[in-house]
């Protein structure tokens, strides 16, 4: 064939090579794609059990040129590489050149988004080769291993996330009450580590805990005036000082353990990169900061963090199984299972659990993971209810259940606490979005865990002389929803004889604004924090003012007309009702949720009858709240921290804007020249410019469609730097003789080539230290040189990388698999 016809024939091919992936990790054996069916990915011919067969063939001899000829058919012509053994096979077929797999590829580089195609070839591969080699008892057992692996996963990880969420539950509370005393020794007392329930624990109602010492009693002071400065001060240091230590861990040895974690887990979940964000650092370091963070006293929760330990939890036991760890779509499903596990524990709500998981998280969520997630939830749920954290029997502080049913006439209040919460959800996203940019636009403000100590500061200043906001926020929601015909202890007063006063309802709106605006400045602190138990918090004490507003009617008007259905005898209106509803409000204002958030609180009532008046409340306040906006707390703070996020709520209408408008100027490019780099280069050009590739020019000044991927070029460059200058430019073994020349063999170091050429990528390895000279290739058309042009320098440097690339005797024989993977200390987690 002459040269001509083969420039011809290449220039017709070129535009099939567009698409090609620049550098991908070979099979252990490959063909070029044939011309008649227009493939351009490598066809994979080696089972699992072939890691390097075929590449040590071709590596062995120096003399074997590994250039394609001239026309790589599977027709029986002349081939770039050896056919396979006819009886080597795959899915029980002998090889041969049409069969497909996914092929090899580098790891996934830090913030950059999955290959969910090729992750599921590989999957749907190995599965076949399983089903394959299943022959008799021991392929059955073995294919019953294999599908056990996953649920060995979730079982694992919901008798952790259980223990983990019981242990956060203790520690909190004692926490929290240590601001305000201990618990002394002695024979009217108990021990130090008790906290304030557990050391009063028999004592009734009203009578003086004998056990329990505040801090004024221990120091002796008796006035007044004193033992209210005393227990002020006691309660605003230990706040500080738990903040700090928080905030303190989240610096020093896990940043990723700050926020709340879930709008990292939904863009990791929707195939994007963020290594160390759900390693074991990250997993120690959010437990413990979200204990001293809820423990402080600061306006934020510990359910979103939840979930996020519950995945860090998966991904830990994730490790145990090369056929999850090494499989990036596999782990996603995993995990979207697990995270039920964290909203089970967060609320006592399994089944709340894996609708958030499907409603808010997943962005993939086949039927099988809805069975998996529920299994991982109620294995956390029934950890937890064993472990009993609260004595009560219930599994989070604020379960409860009302014994009257409502009344038709107040479906009209519980619309409006559905419109307040639309109200509070549209504006708090818009201030608590304000707020961090006007953080991340004045430096000035002084660093992260400045700004968590003045926060918290601020916090203790004004929680402590307000009682509603005094107590946790668990405590709180517990005694606002509650029904006063069962309360036993109440702490804040509102079940007391004429608590249904003016002045009880202005103290609730005014702890609810109090703390709305401290929840705003709160939510994005380099500190471990929620927003959901602060949105419910806030919209329980609104509901509970409204309640308050209809008893006090029904009290002083019991002849009106609505009030006709009211029973003489019986209390006609619940408060607890409208504070359990206006939580839900709240909570659908801010996250914009609807199902899962009815679920999860039909779940803590138990009560079937007030399934549709929450109902209606979440279904209101997701309108008012998508008149401000249609993204939710969490989809806000994906787009401020610009992840690659592709939410389907979403509504994007395309510019008309012109293509010249938005593309950069030739003389601006950054290019990669084709000769005269060194490795020492080009590490250099990746550290100066953030590009993710850099176009390829060539002496003759024509810069070509090809791009040189700095991800994966960027891998192995570094341990290979300074070696000999490189040359890009196209080999002139591209004829009928390419198959007969030599190949330069040097000892060391190798250096690998990716040319596009004939429509197909083709890897040349070269062994050879100093400069390979080439003559000048013959001229050709434009299109000629578009088709031939080197369109990718890498090299060999990474063991990794050049145990799978090159082969050997510890080759590795997984695929796709992150670089160094399963280390202890995270470091080269994908997640």
């Amino acid at each position: 064939m002459s040269r001509a016809s083969q420039s011809d024939q290449a220039s017709a091919s070129a535009s099939t090579s567009a698409t090609a992936s620049l550098p991908v990790r070979l099979p252990p054996a490959y063909t070029l794609p044939a011309a008649a069916n227009d493939r351009d990915e490598l066809d994979f011919l080696g089972d699992g059990e072939d890691t390097d067969g075929g590449q040590a063939s071709l590596l062995s001899s120096p003399s074997r040129s590994l250039h394609p000829r001239g026309d790589s058919r599977r027709n029986g012509s002349h081939s770039a590489l050896p056919r396979p053994s006819s009886t080597a096979a795959k899915d029980g077929l002998p090889l041969d050149w049409q069969t497909e797999g996914p092929g090899r590829r580098v790891g996934y580089e830090d913030l950059t988004a999955i290959d969910w195609i090729f992750e599921y070839t590989k999957e749907r591969q190995r599965q076949g080769v399983l089903t394959s080699n299943a022959v008799g008892l021991g392929g059955h057992v073995q294919r019953l291993l294999d599908a056990s692996q996953v649920w060995v996963v979730l079982i694992l990880t919901g008798l952790l996330v259980g223990t983990v969420a019981a242990a956060i539950d203790i520690t909190t509370d004692w926490l929290a009450d240590l601001k305000l005393g201990f618990c002394s020794s002695g024979p009217e007392g108990g021990q130090f580590y008790l906290n304030k329930s557990f050391c009063c624990y028999g004592y009734d109602q009203g009578s003086k805990c004998v056990g329990w010492k505040p801090w004024s009693d221990a120091l002796g002071v008796h006035s007044t005036a004193g033992k209210w400065f005393i227990e002020y001060l006691f309660f605003v240091v230990f706040s500080v000082t738990l903040a700090y230590c928080a905030t303190l861990l989240v610096h020093e040895y896990a940043i990723h353990a700050m926020h709340s974690g879930i709008p990292e887990i939904k863009t990791v979940l929707g195939g994007f990169v963020i290594r160390n964000f759900l390693g074991t650092w990250t997993l120690v370091t959010k437990s413990l900061g979200l204990i001293l963070a809820v423990g402080s006293g600061m306006w934020l929760g510990k359910e979103g963090p939840l979930v996020h330990v519950a995945c860090c939890c998966a991904n830990l036991f994730i490790k145990l199984f090369s056929n999850i760890r090494d499989n990036e779509a596999r782990k996603r499903e995993v995990l979207s299972a697990a995270a039920a596990a964290g909203i089970s524990v967060a609320f006592g709500s399994p089944i709340g659990g894996v609708l958030f998981s499907l409603e808010q998280l997943s962005y993939y969520f086949p039927d099988k993971t809805m069975w998996q997630s529920f299994v991982c939830a109620m294995t956390a749920a029934v950890v937890l209810q064993a472990f009993d954290p609260f004595r009560t029997g219930n599994l989070v502080l604020y379960q409860t259940k009302y014994s009257t049913d409502w009344h038709g006439f107040e479906i009209v209040p519980y619309a409006l606490l559905g419109v307040l919460g639309g109200l509070y959800g549209g504006l708090f996203i818009r201030a608590n979005m304000a707020v961090a940019r006007w953080k991340k636009a004045n430096p000035w403000l002084g660093s992260p865990m400045v700004q968590v100590v003045a926060v918290a500061l601020l916090t203790a200043l004004i929680n402590y002389p307000n009682l509603f906001m005094k107590v946790q926020s668990s405590e709180l929601v517990s005694n606002l929803v509650a029904d006063c015909a069962k309360v036993l202890d109440d702490q804040i007063g509102v079940c007391k004889t004429g608590a249904a006063s003016a002045g009880t309802m202005v103290l609730l709106v005014l702890a609810a604004l109090l703390g709305s605006c401290l929840a705003t400045v709160t939510f994005g602190l380099q500190i471990p924090a929620g927003i959901i138990l602060p949105s419910m918090a806030i919209g329980a004490l609104t509901g509970r003012a409204a309640g308050i507003v209809m008893e006090m009617w029904v009290a002083n008007h019991p002849g009106f007309i609505l009030f006709s259905s009211c029973q003489p005898d019986a209390a006609c209106i619940t408060p607890g009702t409208y504070a359990i509803i206006g939580a839900a409000a709240a909570l659908a204002g801010v996250t914009r949720m609807t199902v899962s958030i009815v679920v999860i609180m039909f779940e803590l009532t138990g009560a079937l009858t007030y399934v549709l008046p929450i109902m209606v409340a979440v279904m209101i306040s997701k309108w008012v709240g998508d008149a401000f906006s249609r993204r939710g707390i969490y989809e806000s703070w994906i787009h401020f921290k610009e992840y690659p996020f592709l939410d389907n709520n979403e509504e994007m209408t395309i510019p008309d804007v012109a293509a010249s408008h938005v593309m950069t100027r030739i003389e601006d490019l950054i290019v990669l020249t084709a000769t005269g780099h060194t490795m020492a280069s080009l590490n250099t050009m990746l550290e100066m410019h953030p590009y993710r590739g850099f176009p390829l020019q060539h002496p003759n000044g024509i810069t070509t469609s090809s791009i040189a991927s700095a991800g994966d070029g960027g891998l192995l460059l570094s341990p290979a730097a300074g070696g000999p200058s490189l040359d890009a430019r196209p080999s002139s073994l591209d004829g009928p003789d390419a198959a007969d020349a030599p190949v330069a063999h040097e000892p060391a170091p190798r250096r690998l080539l990716l040319s596009e050429a004939r429509a197909a990528d083709v890897w040349y390895v070269l062994n050879g230290a100093d400069e390979t000279p080439r003559p000048a290739p013959a001229p050709a058309s434009a299109s000629a040189v578009s088709a031939a042009t080197v369109s990718m320098v890498d090299t060999a440097a990474a063991a990794h990388e050049h145990r799978a690339l090159l082969g050997g005797e510890d080759a590795t024989a997984d695929e796709g698999v992150a670089l160094a993977d399963d280390d202890d200390d995270d470091e080269g987690s994908i997640l």
